[in-house]
């Protein structure tokens, strides 16, 4: 069974362009491209642009730490964060992907932050050598829908004064669904073109048109780590199942979002109430296909997946 379904894999990967690039979006692909030691380079570039390090702020050095936050008194909640590190000040950073929208993620922000902050302290230790903590999150969701811009910032504020006196904790967000810049021409910024990256590395050609070879060496860097013959099985595996989990989430969000619309607008009525789940199914439906052809998958493949035929889902690409 094991042979037979390398076989398969194999075989999926035959069937993929050969400049495919997979989807930085996803866990494996995230901390495969910041979270080990021989990409630090790009963590390091990112952060700064994102936190717009310049001069005797800019970060030159970062030690990956164990991202596995353990609780210190059994049975409390252990945190697992994506990338945990620290700068040459000894400032933390916790940086996240965030895929499916999930209820209560600003306080999991907090929480994972606070944590970072008590872990410092170590036996004996002074509360004057804690050092301040960064949270930075990407999500693939909206967070925070009355703000109009992609990213926000968050820090501790004295009410009256406005003055920032409590300066260890601050929290960066960028919301990707609000970065609409498509074309890769409007791209003004290092941020940008970062957001790009995120929104659109695993379609084909993307880094042709981002990549200015002499300029943005970083973000191809980032991009080489997502070329697809340089995973092994084992972790082309795990990043598929990742991705289908993930779709799996979107599309079971998707269908609740839709399902509570549906029964508001019929109010009660069981005609509308059926009515709106079988919609509610279709719509879910149709954006795992969006997300599928958005990882690079095949209308073949993604057909066989969702049952939807072959008419629905290249309308849908047409679409996306």
């Amino acid at each position: 069974m094991l042979y037979s379904d390398n076989r398969l894999l194999r075989k999926k990967r035959r069937n993929m362009s050969i400049n495919r690039y997979l989807d930085p979006r996803n866990d494996l692909a995230f901390k495969k491209i910041f979270g080990v030691e021989k990409h630090k380079h790009i963590l390091i570039d990112f952060l700064n642009d994102v936190l717009h390090r310049d001069g005797k702020d800019l970060i030159t050095i970062v030690e990956l730490l164990n991202p596995s936050q353990n609780p210190e008194v059994s049975g409390y909640k252990e945190s697992i964060v994506d990338v945990l590190c620290t700068d040459q000040h000894g400032v933390q950073y916790i940086v996240e992907m965030q895929v499916a929208k999930v209820g209560g993620f600003e306080k999991r922000a907090q929480y994972y932050a606070s944590k970072a902050y008590i872990n410092q302290m170590k036996k004996g230790g002074r509360y004057e050598d804690l050092k301040e903590v960064i949270f930075l999150a990407i999500t693939d969701f909206i967070m925070f829908s009355d703000k109009p811009d992609y990213v926000s910032e968050h820090v501790i504020l004295d009410r009256k004064t406005k003055e920032n006196d409590l300066k260890n904790f601050s929290f960066t967000f960028i919301e990707l669904p609000k970065f609409t810049k498509d074309n890769i021409t409007e791209l003004k910024t290092d941020i940008e073109k970062w957001c790009y990256f995120f929104k659109h590395a695993s379609e084909p050609g993307s880094i042709n048109e981002l990549v200015d070879y002499s300029k943005d060496i970083i973000i191809k860097d980032a991009y080489s780590a997502l070329e697809a013959h340089n995973w092994s099985e084992m972790e082309l595996r795990t990043y598929d199942d990742i991705q289908k989990r993930n779709w799996d989430n979107i599309a079971r969000q998707s269908y609740i979002e839709s399902e509570a619309r549906k029964e508001g607008k019929a109010e009660g009525k069981a005609e509308g109430k059926a009515e709106g789940k079988a919609e509610g199914i279709q719509e879910a439906t149709e954006m795992l296909a969006k997300n599928m052809l958005n990882s690079g998958l095949s209308i073949e493949q993604v057909s066989n997946i969702t049952n939807l035929s072959l008419e629905i889902i290249n309308e849908l690409k047409t679409r996306k």
